[in-house]
This record gives structure tokens, C-alpha cells and sequence, in this order.
């Protein structure tokens, strides 16, 4: 298992599987001239379904090959699991709605936002809650398939706190602000390597490993 091809084109969820795929000593890819597949519609209620239907619907524009794909986001405690599902869109969503709430369907209608713009908003709704009240978790769900069937689902999630103010300068999305109490630090401030220890992707990343070597 020299190569694992991934789903995404975003790069800072290719450093976290590159991150978590080095001490094995396999390559992450993307899918080539995945900018040019047309774009699968995540409009499932939960990780795991957003993951299912990527691996499943990517996979068919690499016919033989295993296919991963993951959904993953932040749940916050205080904001009743918000913004989960919807963390790459959260403020996307309330600029379209005012609210951020999803609609009963599930159908999303607005895309992604800025790194900034999310964490601006996450701020925001936080800043009159206690410190001590701003648990979450990271939690992700990675999904395998080839030629469009869905082998196996594995996840993984990391507990930690909510701070009022960005540190670290790596990572992505909601990192800098996700502090991890047994490192004293966020995962912003960790190398893609450390980050991978601890994290809900790389976690997610060693189970799907595990069953690979089963098999």
C-alpha cells in the first residue's frame, strides 16, 4: 500500500492525511484533475453520510481504484453541537439564512466560507459563554469505496476547549482555536505530524490502516 488517493482538493486536509500517513511510510494523493470532476452535493445529516456518498460518487472517476473520502467538523457543547455538519459554511450559511440554521431537508444552499469568516462567527457566538463551558470535539468520519461501493466507514473525533482567540500559524479551519489540554496547545500550534497523533482525522486515518492490514 505505497499510495492512498483522497477526495478532496483541500490542502490542508491532504497535510493531515500526509501527517498521519508518514511513520507508515505511505503517499497521499489527491485524485488527478480532481478540480474537473463535477462536485458531489454534501447534503447528508451526518458525517458519516456526507462521507459514504463522496467515496462512493469519486470513486466512479477512478475506475479499480480505493477511493477515500471524509466529512469531518467541530461540535461545540454550548452552540447544541453547532456548527458540525456545516463547520466549512458556517458563516456562508448565516449570511444566507441569518440564523445558520439547516433547513429540515438537509440541503445546504450556501458554500464554503473563509477560514476567518467561520472563525470570526464562531467567536462571536461564543464570546459571552464561560470559558469552562466551551468544550467541543473535532470528529471525522472517512469512508472507503471502489467503482462507487462503500467498503468500510471508520471515524475518529479529539476532545478539547474553545479559546477566544486564534494561536498557532498551521493547520487549518477551526484549529487555531481548538485547544487540546494535554498538549497546552491548540492544534494550530502542532506540526502536521504531532497533529496527526492526536487528532480526529488522524485517528480515523490508523483505523482505516488496521483494516487495510487485515485484509
Amino acid at each position: 500500500m505505497a499510495r492512498v488517493l483522497i477526495a478532496t482538493s483541500n490542502a490542508g486536509k491532504l497535510r493531515d492525511f500526509a501527517g498521519a500517513a508518514a511513520a507508515f511510510g505511505v503517499t497521499i494523493s489527491g485524485i488527478p484533475n480532481f478540480h474537473s470532476l463535477p462536485e458531489v452535493v454534501e447534503d447528508g445529516l451526518t458525517f458519516e453520510a456526507n462521507a459514504r456518498k463522496k467515496a462512493a460518487e469519486y470513486s466512479l472517476h477512478v475506475p479499480g481504484e480505493m477511493i477515500l473520502a471524509d466529512d469531518s467538523g467541530l461540535e461545540v457543547d454550548a452552540l447544541n453541537g453547532a456548527p458540525g455538519v456545516h463547520s466549512a459554511r458556517y458563516a456562508a450559511l448565516q449570511d444566507s439564512r441569518g440564523d445558520g440554521r439547516p433547513r429540515p431537508s438537509g440541503k445546504v444552499e450556501a458554500t464554503n466560507s473563509s477560514d476567518a469568516a467561520n472563525n470570526a462567527r464562531l467567536l462571536r457566538e461564543l464570546s459571552s459563554v464561560a470559558p469552562e463551558r466551551k468544550t467541543a470535539r473535532f470528529v471525522c468520519s472517512l469512508a472507503v469505496a471502489r467503482d462507487s461501493e462503500v467498503l468500510a466507514v471508520f471515524s475518529g473525533k479529539v476532545e478539547g476547549l474553545m479559546l477566544d482567540g486564534p494561536r498557532g500559524h498551521h493547520g487549518f479551519g477551526y484549529d487555531p482555536l481548538f485547544f487540546f489540554p494535554p498538549s497546552g496547545r491548540t492544534l494550530a500550534e502542532l506540526t502536521a505530524e504531532d497533529k496527526a497523533l492526536v487528532s480526529h482525522r488522524g485517528a480515523a486515518f490508523r483505523e482505516f490502516l488496521g483494516w487495510m492490514g487485515s485484509r
